[in-house]
């Protein structure tokens, strides 16, 4: 009879011994062992005390007390299999797994593959109950003749009980070596569950039970995963000769593996084949072809994990893994919630489009190589549900430095598998307009807008936030020649940074960080608290750039906001359904607010700074740039009324000032988010569109300002080029046309040239320092 594991009769170095003479003590020593055994089970099956205990060394005591801690139920054990994960047309992005295995019921299997394993492991598994006499008879006869203890009596319940007891230690060393002890006492434990196990389940169910637990090498568990590891198939589907090569493989998985050591594979297959004839389940005939027919692998290496993901999806399985351990609707606590994910037979179907996921890793790739100094990466989100139809990155997924491989997901927040995220500079301007417009400003609101402006004390949710560096901290314009007065629309179109630094003055901090909130920003990418800082409005806490698509969806969706949403469906293995996260939506803002940064984000689109980013086909669009201090991230979000991207390019650590750089073998004097990431975002957006019907956005109707004049030439037609005193806001006004575009402000350089900003660097403490100084430095230049 074959095993699965030595029995406990064995020791390792006896499992292919060579012929040797044995003296009559080692022969006595073999068959005092075994009669040992004999009379434990027949003692045991009759339900007798254990006379003979106590001559092997185990007192009848600790046995006693040992059978009342051996637990009963061993008849479905949960078993780990493999999760499966698909992309939402069905295309499966990557399986994930423990233990490679797929549970089936006796009728999804080979009667073929079930009666070689028969054979060959326990010929007589239907005549005898949980121990077979004849069977322990035989192995001291066939030991005794040969000087060895070459052959072990466990039945194919014993050792299903073995594999059972392996399953549940799982990955603990200590729990794997205590279930495969080879002592008297662990012999014991398994034939009493044994016994029950026959009481309890037919022979038929052990058989099933067994056929899906056991271990055939290379990563497979069950038959189903042993088939189609090592022939590309289903177990039904197997012939004779590869029934047999499977059966084989589970005395010793190492020895037979088919793969490393073929001769020896085929002649044990060639054995199972002998046992098959033998007990009359295959003709001579059959026996004969099988035996001729090459071994014929169709070998599948394992594939494994999210690394194994195709098209740049392997972010994106991370990212489903996350929610499953970390949603509560998939288990109350993180350990229900991981042995969830860690049982597997799962069946994911997620939110992916294949088609967008195509269309952000073309473009993320074609203008940032893998070997640059810097990274880009993109989200997209679809308005109004909060699906992620797409995640990519430049840096492919995987642990190999030397191939610039990450497995930090740069799209997402630490706490999904993310880093700490990068400042988002003037993208992060919108979300104060939508504070300011919630909070009753209006849209042609005007403020004086100097070049340059001292931070200002502001009002936050717990108090007051005051200037108090020395001397004071200063934020400037982009340009020189740029100075208000401005209004809503040709402030966000330039991307004035005092202007939106004397909104957040009017409205205070704590509007700001409220409308953050709700947005879906409740913190920093890193989970630390945002912090109420004038610069805030100016993008100097770290997000990603998923929670900017999601910030820019709500846009889209008439203020609408939905929490990212990975998952749409779960059913195990045997079809029954999981329940999933559902979408989580409200609204963070009225229809009106929606319509004004439509508006005035289109604005940015058509005659702003993101002006060169039009999509084919004259796709209505809205969107703003950023770029963080010291261009160390740039950004550019926007979006259709059916699709927001937000993308962002920079150091991996954030570490990187693009300045004088290469990238993807363009040299670039200054980076900013309407010729770095722009170029991304239209190449994604134009990709994934292609082919969809053009829609139309809901836009307010915002009057321009008075025309400027030229400051040489006097007070403008709305007074003096400073305007209002700084720090306070004008009164707003309304009718007059513009003559010429925004970007077309005397002094002010092409969007796509900007002017270095002014040679007087402003004091401050970076992002992060205490509540009186921190990101008082400039941060989300308007660019």
């Amino acid at each position: 009879m074959e095993s699965n594991t030595p029995p406990i009769w064995n020791s390792p170095e006896d499992e292919t011994p060579p012929p040797t003479r044995s003296s009559p003590l080692r022969l006595v020593r073999h068959s005092a062992t075994f009669l040992g055994v004999s009379v434990v089970s027949g003692a045991l099956l009759a339900g007798m005390a254990l006379p003979a205990v106590g001559a092997l060394g185990l007192s009848a005591k600790n046995t006693a007390e040992g059978f009342e801690d051996i637990p009963d139920d061993f008849k479905t054990p949960p078993l780990t299999q493999a999760t499966q994960i698909f992309d939402a047309k069905g295309g499966l992005i990557a399986k994930v797994y423990e233990r490679d295995r797929t549970v089936l019921t006796a009728e999804q299997m080979s009667p073929l593959m079930r009666q070689a394993q028969v054979d060959i492991e326990d010929a007589r598994f239907y005549e005898h109950g949980a121990v077979d006499p004849k069977g322990v008879l035989r192995a001291i006869s066939k030991n005794a003749e040969s000087g060895t203890t070459s052959q072990g009596a466990s039945t194919l319940t014993q050792q299903y009980v073995k594999n059972v007891n392996v399953e549940k230690a799982g990955d603990d060393p200590v729990a794997v070596r205590e279930a495969q002890r080879k002592t008297l006492g662990r012999k014991i434990q398994e034939l009493k569950i044994a016994i029950k196990l026959e009481e309890d389940l037919t022979k038929d169910q052990i058989l099933t039970n067994y056929l899906n637990i056991t271990y055939y090498g290379n990563g497979a568990y069950g038959v189903e995963a042993a088939s189609q590891r090592y022939f590309g198939k289903s177990n039904k589907d197997l012939t004779v000769a590869e029934a047999a090569t499977l059966a084989g493989l589970v005395q010793n998985p190492s020895q037979y593996d088919p793969k490393a050591h073929p001769q020896a594979s085929l002649n044990r297959r060639n054995t199972v084949l002998d046992k098959m004839l033998e007990n009359g389940h295959i003709t001579a005939d059959q026996a004969k072809e099988a035996k001729a027919a090459p071994l014929g692998l169709n070998y599948k290496e394992p594939q494994n994990g999210c690394i194994t993901a195709k098209a740049g999806m392997g972010f994106f399985c991370d990212y489903v893994r996350h929610v499953v351990k970390q949603d509560p609707v998939f288990g109350a606590t993180a350990a229900e919630r991981k042995k969830l994910w860690d049982q597997g037979g799962l069946n994911i179907r997620t939110t992916l489009d294949p088609d967008k996921q195509a269309a952000a890793q073309n473009a993320v790739s074609s203008n940032v190589r893998v070997t640059d100094p810097v990274s880009a990466a993109a989200s997209m989100v679809e308005p109004g549900t909060g699906k992620i139809l797409a995640m990519a990155q430049t840096r492919p997924y995987g642990l190999s430095e030397s191939k610039n491989q990450t497995v930090v997901n740069f799209n997402v927040d630490a706490a999904m598998g993310g880093g700490n995220g990068f400042q988002p500079g003037s993208t992060f301007k919108p979300i104060v307009v939508a504070a300011a417009l919630e909070a009753g400003l209006t849209p042609v609101q005007e403020y004086a807008s100097p070049n340059k402006l001292e931070y200002p004390t502001v009002k936050t949710c717990e108090g007051t936030w005051k200037n108090t560096t020395k001397p004071k901290a200063v934020v400037p314009n982009e340009s020189a020649n740029e100075q208000g007065p401005y209004q809503l629309k040709e402030a966000m179109a330039l991307s004035v940074n005092t202007y939106f630094v004397q909104m957040e003055q009017e409205i205070g901090l704590c509007a700001v960080k409220q409308m953050a909130n709700k947005l879906g920003i409740a913190t920093k990418a890193s989970g630390k608290p945002l912090e109420e800082v004038p610069a805030m409005g100016l993008g100097v806490e770290e997000v990603s750039p998923l929670s900017m698509a999601g910030v820019y969806a709500t846009f889209a969706a008439n203020g609408k906001y939905c929490a990212p949403l990975a998952v749409t469906s779960i059913t195990t293995v045997d079809g029954k359904d999981v329940p999933v996260p559902p979408a989580r939506c409200e609204t963070a803002f009225s229809a009106d607010t929606a319509k004004v940064l439509n508006a005035v984000l289109n604005g940015v689109t058509e005659t702003g700074t993101g002006r060169d980013l039009g999509l084919e086909g004259d796709r209505q669009i809205a969107g703003k740039t950023g770029t963080s201090d010291k261009k160390k991230a740039a950004w550019f979000s926007g979006y259709t009324p059916q699709l927001a991207t937000s993308v962002w390019i920079g150091g991996p650590n954030g570490g990187v000032e693009m300045r004088n750089i290469t990238i993807n073998g363009k040299y670039r004097k200054e980076v900013f988010g309407a010729d770095g990431p722009g170029p991304i975002w239209r190449d994604a957006m134009n990709q994934a569109l292609r082919g969809t019907p053009k829609q139309t956005m809901p836009m307010a109707d915002i009057p321009d300002p008075a025309p400027r004049k030229d400051p040489k030439d006097g007070d403008s037609a709305s007074g003096s080029p400073t305007g209002s005193p700084t720090g306070s806001p004008t009164n707003a006004r309304t009718g007059g046309g513009r003559t010429s575009a925004p970007a077309t402000t005397p002094g002010r350089p092409p969007a796509n040239a900007p002017a270095n900003a002014p040679a007087s660097a402003p004091a401050g403490a970076p992002a992060g320092a205490p509540a009186d100084a921190a990101a008082n430095a400039p941060a989300g230049q308007n660019d």
